[in-house]
């Protein structure tokens, strides 16, 4: 989608005139809301999907074994149809494909909607573990406690509009942070 109004900016380059697939190659990668993996394609080629540009293909077998470090049971289940795992396998396989295209920035869209408690935490160790290796994280989520305890900076959003920035700690001990989001 191209914005209504301003630009969109990486490294000095103006990308939203882009398509999609040069967006990608430049190493921004988006993992939407809702995993939308490819239900009658198997793990293996639902990652695979992910290294279709040619850095990205050249590189193939790194990065499965990357994804695979990452999410062992995404190896175990390789020829499963991703339609047949369960929602946190889901998000982990989005995830994976996500990063079989090499990203620099890896844009997350609430990726533990709708997951169980110990799979939010996997999730959020492995976004974690992913930043820790050198790429860039922009997350949207709900889980404000998860999200700002794991983040350098946040931004809190009401109705479309930034209503409070900063350190993620320093936000994390804000009084209307507390009493709003956190039920404190």
């Amino acid at each position: 989608l191209r914005p209504s109004a301003g630009a969109i900016w990486l490294d000095g380059q103006r990308i939203d005139q882009f398509p999609s697939h040069r967006i990608v190659d430049r190493g921004l990668v988006r993992i939407p809301e809702g995993r939308k993996v490819f239900p009658t394609m198997s793990v293996l080629e639902n990652l695979e999907l992910g290294s279709y540009l040619p850095k990205a293909k050249a590189r193939r077998a790194e990065s499965l074994e990357k994804v695979f470090s990452l999410f062992p049971v995404l190896r175990e289940r390789s020829r499963q149809t991703g339609g047949t795992l369960s929602g946190g396998e889901q998000q982990m396989l989005a995830i994976g494909r996500g990063l079989m295209s090499l990203p620099r920035l890896l844009m997350l869209d609430e990726p533990s909607l709708g997951l169980a408690p110990l799979l939010v935490k996997e999730i959020f160790r492995t976004v974690r573990e992913i930043n820790q290796q050198g790429t860039a994280i922009l997350l949207v989520e709900q889980n404000v406690f998860n999200a700002l305890d794991m983040a350098n900076r946040g931004y809190v959003l009401e109705n479309g509009r930034i209503v409070l920035q900063g350190e993620s700690r320093v936000l994390l001990n804000d009084d209307y942070i507390k009493e709003a989001y956190l039920g404190v």
